[in-house]
């Protein structure tokens, strides 16, 4: 149903597969940023399911230049899939955290692969100032461009709970002033915060408001020596089963618009540090359940967003 594939939802891949006629991959960069959240700028320990790795899932090291890492990771995957289109992914912690002169190198380093066609640059809301912007629109301008924001949840009550060091509102402008640039943006949002299910889902209608480019989807999950790991060992949290997470999924896409892109269903962190909930290292037969619910629901993603026309609301 979208990007000529049988899926119900508008996958990222899919859609960078009909974009640039190949399958693109990422390849997924540390250089070396910290974040304030945790260096003691905004408070000390960061947001409580972060782990030593900044939320960085895969094995190369800031020991190896930025070039180093794109070419190693191009081989790599040129190899093992016969890769052969790339975008560079910043990653690890807080990737816009750096003056911007130190920005410009780090970002053009990650750009000189012949087949690399663009840059996605994850990192906080409350760290984009206006340069740092138009540094990444001039990029734009060459390459297909994202910045991707963790934003987790729209609820502040919920952002507090799990320290993340900023409001919605902080979100809302950072998300206004990216898109002003003509940036792409993609939202982390995280199912299991102590919210609801109603809760969870006026995320996901305020992202439809919004028109948000793309969206992840991640489970809370407790990582190895992270306070939230502290937390579930104390039995003072609990997490979702796979089956209430797939139906909160689908619930969630349905609300969303079709032309958001779903980058991601089931982020997990890297399987040896996973603690809880174990399901979650089952990553891909997770996301065959949501194409199931899909199905049996006869449903997709889109279904239930409404556009006004005329005071009208239609479907």
């Amino acid at each position: 149903m979208f990007n000529n594939t049988d899926k119900r939802y508008n996958q990222f891949s899919a859609y960078l597969k009909n974009k640039f006629g190949a399958k693109v991959y990422k390849i997924t960069i540390d250089a070396g940023f910290s974040c304030p959240n945790r260096d003691g700028t905004i408070s000390t320990g960061g947001c409580i399911f972060c782990d030593e790795g900044g939320s960085f899932s895969q094995a190369h090291s800031n020991l190896l230049s930025i070039e180093e890492q794109v070419n190693i990771g191009a081989e790599t995957l040129h190899n093992r899939f016969k890769a052969e289109k790339f975008m560079s992914y910043f990653q690890a912690y807080t990737n816009t955290y750096k003056p911007v002169n130190e920005l410009e190198k780090i970002y053009k380093s990650a750009l000189k692969h012949p087949d690399v066609v663009g840059i996605s640059i994850g990192t906080r809301p409350d760290c984009v100032e206006d340069e740092k912007l138009e540094l990444i629109s001039d990029i734009a301008k060459d390459y297909y461009t994202w910045v991707e924001y963790g934003l987790q949840s729209i609820h502040d009550k919920t952002l507090l709970k799990i320290n993340r060091g900023h409001d919605f509102d902080c979100f809302l402008k950072a998300y206004e002033k990216t898109k002003e640039k003509g940036i792409n943006v993609c939202t982390h949002v995280i199912f299991g915060l102590w919210e609801s299910r109603d809760e969870i889902l006026q995320t996901a209608e305020k992202l439809a408001e919004l028109n948000v480019d793309g969206v992840k989807i991640h489970m809370l999950c407790a990582l190895k020596d992270t306070k939230l790991s502290k937390l579930y060992e104390n039995g003072k949290i609990d997490f979702m089963s796979e089956e209430e997470y797939v139906k909160l999924c689908c619930d969630f896409l349905e609300i969303l618009p079709k032309t958001t892109t779903i980058h991601r269903l089931a982020g997990n962190g890297l399987k040896k540090n996973l603690i809880a909930p174990r399901w979650l290292g089952a990553k891909l037969d997770c996301l065959n359940k949501i194409d199931r619910e899909f199905l049996n629901r006869n449903s997709f993603q889109g279904s239930k967003h409404f556009t006004n026309l005329n005071g009208c609301e239609i479907i």
